[in-house]
């Protein structure tokens, strides 16, 4: 599955202002006042607490989107691409990030998930799909320029359709008088082989590093006809700024996720529904069996099932 995160940001109000900034908003429903960036405090914090496994994931959104903050005048969007199996954190990211840049979070009115299976099914008709993405896009940032696009399971956008986002990705376009300069918008196969090479060699997945799938992410869903982004004009242009891989999971974060459900419930130490859920996992490859072939999904009804 594979996300790509479109936000839209304007300047942030000057420390000098915000008296009257709160006075404003105090009766006006104008998109900025909703927008509450909380990065270093709490985006940062909530990765590294509930994204089990995952470094490069929490390294590389947390820098990446800091940057893009604390950049006055960006050369263009930043860019996001999301990749990994299933089960491995990335609905969950892209909730915190809507989360912890809107003070009404993914309630927000300017938070918009598009999912290709309900608002684009048919490939017959992406000629009148891009039309409408291209409309309902511009319409929201014209109305509000920090609105938040997110692109779930890009692996199903027909293909083609996702290059109509290609003019709001690229530096100094301007749009209705907006420049979309300061937005950024929020391959399976090679993040699953580099993390088995490693674990077969016997190192670390904490040793696996961002070079070593930047590239070849790219490469792979720009090669995959059966990607959104096949032979895409957004990667053979380099507007992608960074592919944030979703590492397989062992069993000990499958147990760290268990563990957490289970403290919600109020049953942090039953250690033996920890073991027990851990141990009926399925795990893949054979030999070896040292990855969840479903990462985190499935947990909550076998935790039903061991209490």
């Amino acid at each position: 599955m594979l996300f790509v995160l479109l936000v839209l940001l304007l300047c942030l109000p000057p420390p000098a202002c915000r008296a009257l900034n709160y006075l404003y908003c105090s009766f006006s429903d104008n998109c900025d006042c909703d927008f509450r960036p909380n990065v270093k405090a709490e985006l940062e914090w909530d990765l590294y607490k509930n994204v089990y496994g995952q470094h490069l994931a929490q390294d590389i959104i947390s820098e990446e989107v800091v940057r893009f903050l604390q950049n006055k005048s960006p050369e263009k969007p930043l860019v996001l691409s999301f990749h990994g199996s299933s089960g491995t954190g990335k609905t969950l990211v892209s909730s915190m990030l809507g989360s912890h840049l809107y003070g009404s979070a993914m309630s927000s009115p300017y938070v918009h998930r598009f999912i290709p299976a309900l608002h684009f099914p048919s490939a017959g008709q992406v000629d009148q799909y891009r039309v409408q993405l291209k409309n309902w896009v511009q319409g929201n940032l014209t109305a509000c320029a920090r609105s938040v696009f997110i692109f779930d399971e890009m692996e199903r956008m027909p293909r083609g359709l996702v290059d109509v986002l290609e003019p709001f990705l690229g530096p100094s376009h301007v749009v209705f008088g907006t420049n979309y300069r300061k937005a950024f918008t929020a391959g399976e196969d090679v993040v699953n082989r580099v993390a088995l090479e490693h674990r077969r060699a016997g190192r670390d997945r904490e040793e696996i590093t961002s070079s070593d799938l930047q590239d070849a992410i790219a490469q792979a869903v720009y090669d995959n006809n059966s990607s959104g982004l096949f032979q895409s004009s957004i990667i053979r242009q380099k507007l992608i700024t960074s592919f944030v891989p979703f590492l397989p999971l062992s069993r000990c974060h499958v147990e760290r996720c268990v563990r957490s459900q289970l403290c919600q419930l109020g049953a942090c130490q039953r250690s033996d529904v920890v073991q027990a859920v851990g141990g009926d996992m399925t795990y893949t490859p054979a030999p070896g069996h040292f990855f969840s072939a479903t990462g985190c999904k499935s947990i909550t009804a076998k935790i039903n099932l061991f209490l």
